[in-house]
């Protein structure tokens, strides 16, 4: 009951890595840099290096779960996502929501998201979710799209609208309580599933039991492949993860 009670606060926060929450803020935001302030080319440069890291991370979990490459030494079965995301946008958020202030309190801005996208990634491990290698390879490679995106970053010719920093401190506060589920790891365990011809995902514990077996090598048998069904229509029956 105790370990519940400290466990709760950090399912909330690692909520805040969700790409449901946190990619609609980073769109919204571009979006203002392209048609009010004037910044296409850094909202094109954050943009590409946030789609180059999250397809990066999508393609160390595809790689795992259809065909079981990880590394068991580091406990490595995919790039978290949720540091991923957390490191990749809260920065940049950060970087635009602060204009108009001095110079400090913006780098004290990003500086403070950085740090909230830190407890974010550990956050993965408070919740079981992630080893600590993987982790740390979402935060790293999230800090790297950020310091990338906010190289040489220009002085914005306008500040932001009252209703930017509204919007996405209000989303930041409300949605880890209130967004449903997230369904994104069962696209990529879907997709997986389908590129790799598999019936079954690789879990983590496949990875410390025996070396990744190809589609040819399952079972075959009827009686085999009845008690591999179940699984495999509990992750693409239901109605709503498919939509």
């Amino acid at each position: 009951m105790i370990e519940r009670i400290f466990a709760a606060p950090w399912f909330s926060l690692t909520r805040l890595g969700e790409a449901q929450i946190l990619l609609p803020l980073v769109l919204l935001a571009a979006l203002w840099l392209w048609w009010r302030a004037g910044e296409r080319v850094f909202a094109r440069r954050w943009l590409f290096w946030l789609c180059a890291a999250a397809g990066l991370t999508t393609a160390s979990k595809l790689a795992f779960i259809g065909w079981g490459w990880g590394v068991e030494a580091w406990d490595f079965t995919g790039i978290s996502g949720h540091a991923m995301f957390a490191a990749a946008s809260l920065p940049g958020l950060a970087w635009v929501l602060s204009r108009g202030r001095s110079e400090w309190m913006q780098k004290w801005a990003v500086g403070l998201a950085f740090a909230l996208a830190a407890l974010i990634a550990y956050s993965r491990l408070e919740v079981g979710a992630h080893s600590p290698s993987e982790s740390l390879f979402g935060f790293f490679i999230g800090s790297a799209a950020s310091l990338m995106s906010l190289r040489q970053a220009p002085a914005l010719r306008l500040n932001p609208p009252t209703w930017l920093p509204t919007a996405v401190l209000a989303s930041l506060m409300l949605l880890p309580f209130h967004a449903p589920p997230s369904k994104s790891h069962d696209w990529v365990t879907r997709l997986s599933l389908q590129l790799s011809g598999r019936s079954l995902p690789f879990h983590r514990w496949d990875a410390h039991r025996h070396p990744p077996r190809s589609p040819a090598a399952l079972p075959s048998s009827p009686s085999q492949s009845a008690k591999q069904r179940p699984l495999f229509s509990s992750i693409t029956s239901n109605p709503a993860e498919s939509s």
